[in-house]
């Protein structure tokens, strides 16, 4: 990118998170990502070319040795004029969405990221001209805790994803839940799998989003505005699938090109590219657990039917469900065993604050970083080195269970496709593909309590409000006591 003949109108708004905004190039497949901040909090130049730096480190020596060298796209710093970023600011300022204006993008130390704009990028250079659809799946925690520090039964059987949707509708945040459950998508079973896809298409939340060139035609775009009529997707939709135009409109046209749609994403999320294995990690066993959550509303319509066996699959070790999988398994304890190691490394620092860069706490994100996270022992030897490794595998863990997973994909003709692309072939045409996986920023070490607190609302919410209207018995003592506190006597 030439950085000197730079022009704020040859970009455009295209979204933004919690830390950071995006800007997308109106014709070239590049975005520059920006850092926010709460107004009035300034950081110097240094402090935020170093942060830039260590989640560029980050993708580069950390995420890429568990995804595979294909998937993660680390982006590099650039250097921006300073009259370019602020009428940049100025001309996306009326786009922003109310939600997450308590944040401003940072326009003084002319540091952004440039990454490829993956909502049109695929692995190949594809003739530019081509239509390109891209579905953005923010997968969530697709396992069940297995760790015996779990102190309430409930987690053990029905899965985080499901519970926090209750709490969620409750304060406002959803009008209803949504039937998605991550195990059904994460069992590679492609009954369970269509399931899933079926439900998120039906109740995006933040967790789907579909674009054609670059432009989102499906899903929120802000916690309050959502795109999803499945007529007007449909519609969009039809020539990607039916490009001779045999199908008429209508219901069933809808629903026959939504079911093509699910399994072209399906056939993407399952396949493996053999190039991209990941470097050699010992992995957590996936058996751990159990392989579906009771709260799952395919489970129930089993259930319901008699039937108690769910068929389970299991993931291709090569594709980016599993390794992502296997990176959210990193979690081994739970955040209810975790929190107790989170607190000796605490006290360890308030003792020695000079160690927290000697423990690389907050980087740098090197290869000795990467080492330190294959340790999977769990036995607890008293140690702050293995409080802290277990600190940071959950760290690693959180990120896997917050990122999205892009499906690009572009029709191409019988002739075109050689063997080195991957295709996947649906009823009346078929694509070529690449899958890569975004949102890969380390969580902050700094989020753990808050973490903590959050899953003992989660959970008891749950149990209080959807479990116990379940079982008469408890629903009956939640009535007669609402505010029950509960106090253990040591015996």
């Amino acid at each position: 990118m030439e950085v000197e003949k730079m022009d704020e109108n040859e970009w455009k708004y295209h979204g933004e998170g919690n830390q950071s905004l995006v800007v997308a190039h109106c014709q070239r497949c590049a975005v520059l990502r920006f850092l926010k901040f709460p107004p009035h909090q300034n950081k110097t130049s240094e402090e935020i070319l170093h942060h830039l730096q260590n989640i560029v480190d980050f993708g580069k020596h950390v995420m890429k040795q568990f995804f595979g060298e294909n998937y993660v796209h680390h982006g590099e710093i650039v250097q921006l004029p300073l009259d370019f970023i602020r009428q940049l600011c100025v001309k996306i300022q009326p786009e922003r969405p109310e939600s997450r204006c308590d944040k401003d993008m940072d326009t003084l130390s002319g540091y952004a990221m440039c990454l490829p704009n993956l909502t049109r990028l695929q692995t190949y250079r594809f003739v530019e001209h081509r239509p390109i659809l891209c579905i953005e799946i923010k997968p969530k925690c697709g396992f069940i805790p297995f760790s015996s520090h779990v102190s309430q039964e409930i987690k053990h059987k029905v899965c985080r994803y499901c519970m926090h949707q209750h709490l969620k509708v409750a304060n406002g945040k959803w009008k209803r839940p949504s039937k998605y459950c991550p195990l059904d998508l994460f069992s590679g079973n492609k009954q369970r799998m269509h399931f899933a896809l079926k439900s998120l298409l039906q109740e995006a939340q933040n967790n789907l989003k579909i674009f054609k060139n670059g432009e989102l035609i499906y899903g929120y775009k802000d916690d309050q505005d959502s795109v999803s009529d499945w007529n007007e997707l449909a519609r969009h939709l039809k020539p990607f699938f039916f490009p001779s135009n045999g199908l008429v409109s209508g219901p069933h046209c809808t629903r026959t090109i939504v079911k093509e749609l699910i399994h072209v994403i399906t056939m993407a999320l399952l396949s493996s590219t053999e190039a991209c294995r990941a470097g050699d990690m010992r992995t957590v066993p996936i058996s751990h657990g159990r392989s579906y959550c009771e709260a799952s509303a395919f489970n129930k319509e089993l259930v319901r039917n008699g039937k108690h066996k769910l068929e389970s699959s299991g993931l291709p070790r090569g594709c980016l469900l599993y390794k992502t999988l296997q990176a959210q398994m990193l979690d081994m304890l739970d955040i209810e065993g975790l929190y107790p190691l989170y607190n000796r490394v605490e006290q360890y620092l308030e003792e020695f604050p000079e160690e927290r860069s000697t423990l690389q706490i907050d980087g740098p994100y090197n290869e000795a970083f990467y080492e330190k996270l294959l340790d999977l022992s769990t036995e607890d030897d008293g140690t702050v080195a293995f409080a802290l490794t277990k600190v940071q595998q959950y760290r690693i863990a959180m990120t896997a269970k917050d990122c999205s997973i892009m499906i690009a994909l572009s029709p191409c003709l019988q002739d075109e496709c050689s063997e080195q692309r991957p295709v996947v072939l649906t009823s009346k045409s078929r694509f070529t593909f690449s899958v890569s996986v975004l949102d890969l920023d380390l969580k902050p070490y700094e989020s753990i309590p808050h973490q903590y607190k959050l899953d003992g609302k989660i959970v008891n919410y749950y149990l209080k409000n959807v479990q116990a209207k379940d079982d008469p018995v408890m629903s009956s003592l939640f009535k007669e006591n609402e505010d029950c506190t509960l106090v253990l006597h040591k015996v």
